[in-house]
């Protein structure tokens, strides 16, 4: 996958569009990410004796992975992401745009 967790993302459709955040979690066998404080839904909790409290939670919700893209660092823009392999061995991604190693 070319996003990993702790990337800073860009939602590019739905009803987060133009907001960015942190990528907390990341299913790569249902090709969705769970990014911080983005498509946020209510689920109604049933207490649990000592845990928690009955109620409303808010809680974030996977996006599909086609609709965030990778905000670059160097060049502060939303980006698509390449691979390169370094003289070493080592395989690390690439800003498209600016061609500099996000890793």
């Amino acid at each position: 996958m070319k996003i990993r967790r702790n990337d800073t993302v860009v939602v590019t459709t739905g009803k987060d569009k133009g907001k960015s955040g942190k990528v907390r979690r990341v299913f790569p066998d249902k090709n969705r990410v769970v990014v911080e404080g983005l498509n946020m839904m209510k689920r109604h909790s049933r207490a649990r004796r000592g845990t928690r409290q009955a109620g409303i939670i808010e809680l974030e919700a996977p996006i599909h992975i086609s609709n965030v893209m990778l905000l670059c660092s160097k060049c502060e823009e939303r980006t698509r992401v390449g691979f390169r392999s370094l003289a070493d061995g080592n395989r690390v991604r690439i800003c498209i745009s600016c061609q500099e190693v996000i890793d």
